[in-house]
């Protein structure tokens, strides 16, 4: 939590940035949760309150509408307001699900990690994850994304089709883990 910058994922409250399909939970790891709750948490006891104090000694140095302070502490203030609300929605619509308790491991669930073999010989290795999860750095993929659908249910050596823009390709499954209890 950088002082001034609030690097979001999802910017204010728009949920339409990561949609959960109509009628499914917005499935989610228990360190993904965590995370949402320790932020949160964070936002609400340091940032929040930091910035009110700064509103507040503003606000008592007379004219508002030329006090650099006062505009910034006051637009700074909506921001994470808008960011406690998309959390407290997006943790009211959570429901973790620990990997690590997966029974069918032979089958790609939410949580796995697959490393798949593409049409040029390429290998790839992703973990589905849940929405708030996604890190291209990782390659933690969202459970909804295109790649993950073509991949769920799927056991090693299959082989299943990802449509893609440039049309299909076909992946074929070269091994499924899970991490350990």
């Amino acid at each position: 939590m950088a002082g001034d910058d609030l690097s979001f994922q999802a910017e204010d409250d728009d949920d339409e940035a990561n949609p959960v399909p109509a009628g499914s939970k917005n499935y989610i790891t228990p360190a993904g949760l965590a995370r949402l709750q320790d932020e949160r948490r964070h936002l609400w006891r340091v940032e929040r309150p930091e910035i009110v104090r700064v509103v507040e000694w503003a606000a008592g140095n007379g004219d508002r509408s030329e006090n650099g302070d006062y505009i910034y502490g006051k637009r700074r203030l909506r921001e994470i307001d808008r960011r406690l609300r998309f959390l407290d929605k997006r943790m009211a619509a959570a429901e973790a699900v620990d990997p690590a308790k997966q029974t069918r491991r032979d089958r790609v669930f939410f949580g796995a990690t697959v490393t798949y073999l593409r049409e040029d010989e390429s290998e790839v290795t992703v973990t589905i994850v849940g929405i708030d999860e996604i890190d291209a750095d990782k390659n933690h993929v969202s459970w909804i994304s295109p790649v993950a659908r073509a991949l769920l249910k799927a056991t090693v050596g299959d082989t299943v089709t990802l449509r893609t823009p440039t049309g299909p390709e076909t992946l074929e499954i070269l091994s499924i883990t899970y991490p350990d209890a």
